[in-house]
């Protein structure tokens, strides 16, 4: 029998259901199309259900948030954290901005009711986390939020003010929780540096998640030459979640956790041309990394370690999504 004719017969015997390709229950990594509504408005989003995925076996959960001009499959692209999910077994959510809200699709951090727990786009970012964790099993001690640019601002609205949510998060070339109140301090933020101290924005993120409020390790990384995001909110972003973590680890502003790097190590991506970068770790004093941030030399507005010839990748930098779901994997809430 031929190769051709073969084929031929597993499409029949597949059509006809006498093959199997995974264990009964388990699924093919697959994209499921969803929305979620509140009184704030209404959201798509995709979900990547990885290979393997077994309902009743709880697996963790990350939420991304594409930047301005993106969208859910081009952020799925420059991460590539579908095709990490598969390997690692967990469930990866990207929601869609609508061009009703934004017309190039940035999330609106800049906002005052985007900036509250329980108020507009941040409400709704928590609404689809409930409804992918009612509608598959999701461990809820291992969700996380990580996101670029204006969803990286996003994201630390979200770790600021869903402590109870989250166990950890990335920030990716975006801004520290309130780094602008409207639109003029915004646009400041990101050209500049945000005018407000990163301690007093630190204790604002300790208040927006209410009680209990837990300690969040944040991750941040940015480019040297960030000619969208100033690189100074980078490190505003680190100084505030510290300043958050001060708090979150025994509810007083009492320096367990101080704005000191423990070590800074220096590495080179291994890649041809690699981008050389910086580690600078943040810990308590009962030694948990609380923050920990990675500063790429050369590298400009873009998610780093991303495939070559996509908007806002760059193929020089050390792999953040893999060295997010390293840092992701260590927490728990």
């Amino acid at each position: 029998m031929t190769a051709f004719r073969k084929w031929l017969r597993v499409l029949a015997l597949l059509a006809a259901g006498w093959i199997v390709l995974a264990p009964a229950g388990a699924w093919a990594g697959q994209w499921v199309f969803g929305t979620y509504a509140n009184i704030w408005g209404a959201r798509e989003f995709q979900t990547w259900i990885p290979t393997g995925y077994q309902a009743g076996t709880p697996v963790p959960m990350v939420l991304v948030l594409h930047g301005c001009l993106s969208d859910p499959n081009s952020m799925a692209a420059v991460s590539r954290f579908n095709e990490l999910a598969d390997s690692q077994k967990f469930i990866v959510v990207y929601p869609r901005q609508n061009v009703t809200a934004n017309p190039e699709r940035c999330w609106n951090f800049m906002l005052s009711m985007n900036q509250s727990r329980g108020s507009g786009e941040p409400s709704i970012l928590a609404g689809i986390v409930a409804q992918v964790k009612s509608r598959y099993s999701v461990d809820a001690a291992r969700v996380y939020v990580t996101g670029i640019s204006a969803g990286g601002a996003m994201t630390s609205t979200m770790a600021a003010c869903y402590s109870d949510v989250f166990a950890a998060a990335a920030v990716h070339a975006g801004a520290m929780y309130k780094a602008g109140v409207g639109l003029v301090t915004s646009a400041e933020s990101m050209l500049l540096g945000s005018p407000y101290d990163p301690n007093v924005r630190g204790r604002d993120a300790w208040n927006c998640s209410g009680s209990p409020r837990r300690l969040i390790p944040v991750l941040v990384f940015h480019g040297t030459a960030d000619s969208v995001v100033n690189p100074i909110n980078g490190d505003q972003a680190v100084q505030q979640f510290v300043q958050t973590n001060d708090l979150g680890d025994d509810g007083l502003d009492n320096e367990t956790a101080r704005y000191y790097a423990w070590s800074i190590t220096r590495a080179t991506t291994p890649v041809v041309g690699g981008r050389s970068y910086t580690v600078a770790t943040f810990k308590n004093s009962a030694g948990t990394v609380v923050s920990q941030k990675y500063t790429i030399e050369g590298m400009n507005h873009a998610w780093s370690g991303g495939p070559p010839l996509l908007p806002f990748s760059d193929e020089l930098g050390p792999d953040a999504t893999g060295l997010s779901w390293a840092f992701f994997k260590n927490y728990r809430r």
